[in-house]
C-alpha cells in the first residue's frame, strides 16, 4: 500500500491492512523527524509490542523520505491528525524544546500517553503543569533521558548503591564537541547539560542544595557556547560539569571518586566504557608523622550489556503503558532536571552566583 501524506479530512479514513497488522500493539505517533526523530522511529518500529502508526513533521520532504523505509505508515504534516486518531495510543515528541509544553499538553488532553525528548520543558512552570495534566488524565508522561538507560550508567548506579565504591566524594564530567549550535537560540547548557544532570541525579539520589555556573558566548551574542557548572549536595558531595560546543575533540567522560574506589565512565569507548580503580587516599594516623597514604590497586572493566540505550528507553515506555507502571524517567524526574537547569541559568545570569535550589 503506498504511503501518502494525510490531508485535513483523512485522519478518520477506513481501516487498512496496517490497522489489522498492528492489532494488539501499542500504536505510536512520532512528532518531529529532524535530528533525533528518525532514531526513535527506528527503535519503536523494531519493538514486538508496538508499532509506528503515524509520523508527523512540518516539512513534507522529510515525511516523504519515510515512505520508502516504512510503507503503510500514515504520514501527516498536521499534528491534529495524530490527536484526532483514536487508534493512536501514545505520542512521541522529538521537536525543539520551546514546543514541548504545547505539544505534550495537547496530547495528554487528547488522552494519549506521552514520551517527550529532553529536557521536559523550557521552564519549571510548564513542567509542573505537564505533570499535573498527566496525573489528571491518568496517562504516562515520560522524558527521554536516554543515558539513564545506558548499561554503563546503570552499572555505576548499582555499584554506588551496593556500597562497593564506598562513600561518594565527587563527580567530574566533560561533555564537549565542535557544534551543534541550536536553531532555537538556546545555549549549550540546555542542549548538553541535561544528559549529565540526569545521570548525576540518578547516581547521587537527590537534588542539589546549591548550584552555580559560569559561561561565555564566543560565536553568537548572548548564547553561551561554553559553560562550567557546579552542583553541591547535602552531605558534601559535589559535581562539576564542563559543557561546550567549541572544543577541538569530542569528549563524553565522567569521573566518579569515592573513598573505596574510583571509576571512569567514557561513553566514546567501544569496549571498556567503565574502568573501576581500586585506588584512593587516606590519612595514615599510625604513621609517626601523620600523612596522606595512597592505595594503588587493580583496575578492572566490568562486563556490560551491549543493547542500545534508546532501544531500552523505547521498550520501557511501551512496557509502562501496557503494565500501567511509573517510568524510571517519569515527568517528576524530568521536572527535577528542569529545576536544576533553571537554577543554573539564574546563576549564569548573575555571573556565577551561588543559587539555592
Amino acid at each position: 500500500m503506498p504511503t501518502k501524506i494525510l490531508k485535513k479530512d483523512e485522519s478518520s479514513a477506513p481501516k487498512t491492512l496496517l490497522d489489522e497488522a498492528i492489532k494488539g500493539c501499542v500504536r505510536v505517533g512520532v512528532v518531529g523527524c529532524g535530528y533525533w526523530g528518525p532514531n526513535l522511529i527506528r527503535n519503536f518500529h523494531g519493538l514486538a509490542d508496538a508499532t509506528v502508526a503515524s509520523i508527523c513533521d512540518l516539512e513534507e520532504s522529510r515525511l516523504r523520505s519515510f515512505s520508502r523505509k516504512f510503507p503503510g505508515v500514515r504520514l501527516t504534516a498536521k499534528y491534529q491528525d495524530i490527536l484526532n486518531d483514536p487508534a493512536i495510543d501514545a505520542v512521541v515528541i522529538a521537536t525543539p524544546i520551546s514546543t514541548h509544553y504545547v505539544l505534550a499538553s495537547r496530547a495528554l488532553k487528547a488522552g494519549k500517553h506521552v514520551l517527550v525528548e529532553k529536557p521536559l520543558t523550557a521552564t519549571v512552570r510548564e513542567g509542573t503543569q505537564l505533570v499535573k495534566l498527566a496525573r489528571a488524565a491518568k496517562k504516562i508522561l515520560m522524558v527521554g533521558h536516554t543515558f539513564e538507560y545506558n548499561p554503563a550508567v546503570l552499572k555505576i548506579a548499582e555499584l554506588l548503591k551496593s556500597g562497593q565504591m564506598g562513600e561518594l566524594f565527587y563527580i567530574d564530567s566533560v561533555r564537549v564537541n565542535l557544534g551543534l549550535y541550536q536553531s532555537d537560540g538556546l545555549n549549550v547548557i540546555w542542549d548538553l547539560a541535561p544528559h549529565d544532570i540526569s545521570i548525576i541525579l540518578r547516581w547521587v539520589g537527590k537534588s542539589p542544595q546549591y548550584v552555580s555556573a559560569w559561561g561565555q558566548s564566543f560565536i553568537r551574542k548572548n548564547v553561551e557556547d561554553v559553560a562550567f557548572i557546579r552542583l553541591e549536595f547535602q552531605g558534601g558531595v559535589v559535581a562539576h560539569m564542563h559543557v561546550s560546543w567549541l572544543a577541538p575533540a569530542k569528549m563524553r567522560r565522567m569521573a566518579i571518586v569515592c573513598n573505596k574506589r574510583m571509576a571512569i565512565y567514557d561513553d566514546l569507548e567501544n569496549v571498556e566504557k567503565i574502568k573501576i580503580a581500586d585506588q584512593g587516599a587516606h590519612i595514615d594516623f599510625d604513621s609517626p608523622k601523620t600523612k596522606v597514604a595512597y592505595r594503588l590497586g587493580d583496575i578492572v572493566s566490568p562486563r556490560l550489556d551491549v543493547d542500545e540505550p534508546l532501544a531500552r528507553e523505547c521498550g520501557h515506555f511501551i512496557d509502562c503503558i501496557l503494565r500501567n507502571r511509573k517510568p524510571d524517567t517519569d515527568g517528576v524526574k524530568g521536572l527535577q532536571v528542569v529545576r536544576v537547569l533553571e537554577a543554573v541559568s539564574k546563576s549564569l545570569k548573575r555571573g556565577g552566583a551561588r543559587v539555592s535550589f
